[in-house]
C-alpha cells in the first residue's frame, strides 16, 4: 500500500473506519490502539471530529460516530444500496441467509448495505463498514473476478471466474460460508459484489450462485 497523501487525514479515517466496524463507542485507548497511534494523537484527532460532529461522546467518555456521518451517508451511492435492497431481499428471503452489498475501497472489501432474513431462526449479522481484505472471502474474490487473470491468482479466483460466483468458507468469519457475485459497471469492472452468507447454507452452491449472479445483472441494470 503506498504512503497516505495526508497522514492526518489518513489517520482520521482509520479512526472512523475502526469505529463504524466497532458497531458501538470505544474508549480513547481501545481506538488509539487498534489503530497504531498514540493516546494523545488519537484523542487530539477524536477532539477535532467531535468538534465537526463526525464523533460523539457518550456519558461514560466513549467515543462513537455522529450525526454528521449518517447525513453524508445519506448521499452515497444509494442507487445502488436501494436496487441492492430491493434484488437481494428474495434471495435472502428465499435461502434464509444474510445478504449484503460491498465496495472495494483500496485492498479492503468493505460491506455497504445488508439485508438480513426474516422468520429464521438465527442468521448472521453483517454490519454496515465492516471490512476485510479484498483477496480473502468470497465478496473480495468477486470484486477481483472481473479484473485479467494473473499467474498469482489463488485458485478459488480461477474457479469463481469459470462459474460466475465465488464460493468461501471461514475465510473471513471462523465457520461461515459465503457465495457471491460481482455487479459489474459499464466497462465490465466490478462496481460491487452481492453476497450471502450463513453458518450452513442448506442449498446447493450452485442454485444460490446462480441466484446471486441473477440478483447482480438486474443490480446493475437497475442503477447504471
Amino acid at each position: 500500500m503506498t504512503a497516505p497523501q495526508s497522514q492526518t487525514l489518513d489517520r482520521g479515517l482509520r479512526i472512523l473506519e475502526h469505529l463504524a466496524a466497532a458497531g458501538s463507542p470505544r474508549p480513547v485507548m481501545e481506538i488509539a490502539t487498534a489503530v497504531d497511534l498514540h493516546r494523545s494523537i488519537a484523542y487530539r484527532l477524536l477532539r477535532t471530529l467531535e468538534d465537526r460532529g463526525f464523533v460523539e461522546r457518550d456519558d461514560a467518555g466513549r467515543f462513537g460516530l455522529g450525526l454528521t456521518v449518517s447525513l453524508l451517508a445519506r448521499g452515497v451511492r444509494t442507487s445502488l444500496q436501494a436496487a441492492a435492497t430491493a434484488r437481494l431481499t428474495p434471495v435472502v428471503e428465499r435461502f434464509g441467509c444474510t445478504g449484503f452489498l460491498v465496495v472495494r475501497a483500496g485492498d479492503d472489501a468493505v460491506t455497504l448495505t445488508s439485508v438480513e432474513p426474516r422468520d429464521v431462526p438465527s442468521h448472521v449479522t453483517r454490519r454496515p463498514g465492516t471490512r476485510h481484505p479484498v483477496g480473502r472471502g468470497a465478496p473480495g474474490l468477486a470484486l477481483l473476478m472481473p479484473d485479467p487473470p494473473g499467474a498469482g491468482d489463488r485458485p478459488e479466483l480461477v474457479t469463481a471466474r469459470a462459474t460466475g460466483w465465488a464460493v468461501s468458507e471461514g475465510e473471513v468469519i471462523p465457520g461461515v460460508r459465503s457465495v457471491s457475485a460481482p455487479v459489474l459497471g459499464p466497462d465490465g469492472t466490478a462496481r460491487a459484489a452481492v453476497a450471502v452468507v450463513h453458518t450452513g447454507i442448506p442449498h446447493e452452491v450452485a442454485e444460490v450462485g446462480a441466484a446471486l449472479v441473477a440478483a447482480a445483472a438486474a443490480i446493475a441494470a437497475d442503477s447504471p
